[in-house]
Formats: structure tokens, sequence, C-alpha cells
């Protein structure tokens, strides 16, 4: 196994304003597609990578939440642009930038709710 995750879905109650959330802070566009009559929105991701993820819609299996599972986006060498921009997205901070001994990290909460997490192998 070369990774423990593979994809990841986040959940939205309003699609729209987190798709412009995610747009917003990342600094490039999801990717909307039609996927079995659901449009999802595409994290930016490497198409021979291993791991991947989706923006999702409201519905009866999902919801947002800041309890549970957390999701790291990668942010590699541009964590404090993306931090920069979270605010003025709509959403908030939950633990400025701190660092372990590989990575500079911090925890955000996006306009629906949910607690996500932002990576930086690349010390800034």
């Amino acid at each position: 196994m070369k990774n423990a995750i593979e994809w990841f879905d986040i959940p939205s109650s309003d699609f729209q304003r987190a798709l412009e959330f995610y747009s917003t802070i990342l600094g490039e566009p999801l990717q909307v597609r039609d996927y079995q009559g659901q449009k999802l929105g595409f994290f930016p991701m490497d198409p021979k990578g291993d791991v991947g993820g989706d923006l999702v819609p409201p519905g009866p299996d999902n919801a947002p939440s800041g309890k549970g599972t957390r999701v790291y986006l990668n942010c590699d060498g541009r964590l404090d642009e993306v931090l920069a921009r979270v605010k003025p997205a709509g959403g908030k901070i939950v633990r400025p930038k701190f660092s372990i001994p590989d990575a500079d990290l911090a925890i955000i909460q996006d306009t629906e709710g949910n607690i996500v997490g932002l990576s930086s192998t690349k010390r800034q």
C-alpha cells in the first residue's frame, strides 16, 4: 500500500458557496463535472497521482461537520497565501500556522462548517 488515503469527499450544504470558497483559498478553480447525475467539484490533482478528492453537494448521505475525520489539503510552499485568503472567502482560521517536525500546518473551518487541515512540507 503506497498511501493510506486514496480519495476524500468534503460535504457541502451550499455547493456553489463551498466551490467558491475552495477555489478562492487554493487560488485555482475546482473542476465541476457531472458524475452519475450529480455535480461534483474536483480538487486539483495529478492525473497520475494516487490521491484525489471532491466537493459534494448536499444529500441524504452527507452533511458538513466540524467533528470527525479531518482532511489535510496540500498547500506546499504557499500555506501563508492560502491562509490569507480564508477569512476574505468566508471561512475561519481555527488554529493558525504551527510546525511539526516534517511540515507546517493550519486548521480552518470552511463556509459549510467542515474543519479542514492545510499542510506544507515546504517551509516558508
